[in-house]
């Protein structure tokens, strides 16, 4: 099983948004994002030695039987994008319907 940090799951998303942002930039039709609930389930691990670092990864979808030695909790949160401190507005064409 591939290790996903939390702060890549992040990343992931906030990398979607700004793709999101760029290709609606010149759309006739815009959306504001507003606030977006995260869930994940996550593991956390202490690497070996005296000063190991407490390590927390997302636990892939299904996968939670396959960590059986390491414990799962589920974290919730909430992200507010924004830009220079103001809502992102995201795009897309709207398309009329043929009739």
């Amino acid at each position: 099983m591939q290790e996903i940090g939390l702060a890549e799951a992040v990343k992931a998303i906030r990398d979607d948004l700004v793709r999101a942002e760029r290709e609606g930039a010149d759309a006739d039709i815009r959306f504001t994002v507003g606030p977006i609930e995260v869930a994940f389930d996550v593991a956390l691990t202490r690497e070996a030695g005296a000063n190991g670092k407490v390590k927390v990864w997302v636990v892939e979808a299904g996968a939670s039987g396959k960590v059986s030695q390491t414990s799962t909790h589920r974290v919730a949160f909430t992200l507010t994008p924004t830009r220079d401190g103001r809502p992102v507005e995201v795009g897309d064409l709207l398309s009329t319907p043929s009739r």
